[in-house]
């Protein structure tokens, strides 16, 4: 069973700015992962992170997510294509120089959408990767879409494609970014309480509390991010999401299925 990962654009950027990675940051997660692959070495990982400050803003300035209709300037797909890129380069750099043999694969070159959603995407590269031991590397991307011209997939849409339409399960979802689901928005709410289990029991609970993004983001907020979550979790049974901060050694202890206080974990039961 396999093990996915995903950064988020607003942990590994400041998605308030432009193109702003956090460089320490993401050495940082490189050299946990890279610690958990030392500790378990069958660990198998397929590693996706957002745009953040990179694609984002290219992609609302352009309405490449809307869809851009045939005849008209497509240059914005191009910048956002662009941008994303850029920001996985700085990624795959960061593993390979901490001995992690990540290969990064563009998913809009082998990815077809349609009404924003993904119809078919050739992963055979992906389960190669991971056949040789590498740690393939992808990325929210754009995609040329049958029905609106172009669209944005984000980095949960396509592992939750390859959850749902490939032989790649996951036993483990790992997302990397808010701290946990909190009862509302604590930065608004400082009386907020941390969710630290979400089941069937909460789920609608939960949802009707969740808060969207707080900065640029075309892939929508953490509301829609659950509801996908719980999905991927209703089609395998045993499947954990676990959502945590970027505090440092919480990437390494999940990875290593050490106990961790922290964050929210989503299951059947």
């Amino acid at each position: 069973m396999y093990t996915f990962i995903k950064l988020g654009g607003s942990v590994i950027t400041n998605k308030s700015g432009q193109e702003a990675p956090d460089l320490p940051l993401i050495a940082r997660l490189a050299a946990e992962i890279a610690a958990a692959r030392a500790a378990r070495p069958t660990l198998a990982v397929v590693l996706g992170h957002g745009s953040g400050s990179f694609g984002h803003h290219y992609a609302a300035r352009y309405g490449v997510h809307e869809g851009l209709a045939p005849g008209t300037n497509y240059t914005g797909f191009a910048c956002t294509a662009g941008a994303a890129l850029r920001l996985n380069r700085i990624v795959v750099d960061a593993l390979l120089a901490a001995d992690v043999p990540a290969l990064a694969l563009q998913p809009s070159a082998s990815l077809w959408a349609s009404g924003g959603q993904i119809v078919s995407w050739d992963t055979a590269h992906i389960a190669q990767a991971l056949a040789h031991g590498l740690v393939p590397v992808i990325h929210g991307d754009v995609a040329f879409d049958r029905a609106q011209g172009t669209a944005i997939i984000s980095t949960e849409a396509l592992l939750a494609y390859l959850t749902e339409a490939t032989d790649l399960r996951p036993a483990r979802v790992i997302l990397v970014g808010e701290d946990a689901v909190y009862t509302a928005d604590p930065r608004s709410a400082p009386m907020a309480e941390r969710v630290p289990l979400i089941t069937a029991a909460n789920l609608a609970a939960v949802l009707h509390g969740a808060a969207g993004s707080h900065a640029v983001d075309v892939t929508g907020g953490m509301r829609s991010k659950l509801a996908l979550m719980w999905r991927l979790v209703q089609t395998i049974p045993d499947l954990e999401v676990r959502l945590i901060g970027p505090a440092a050694g919480n990437l390494a202890a999940v990875l290593q299925g050490d106990t961790l206080d922290t964050g929210t974990t989503i299951r059947q039961a």
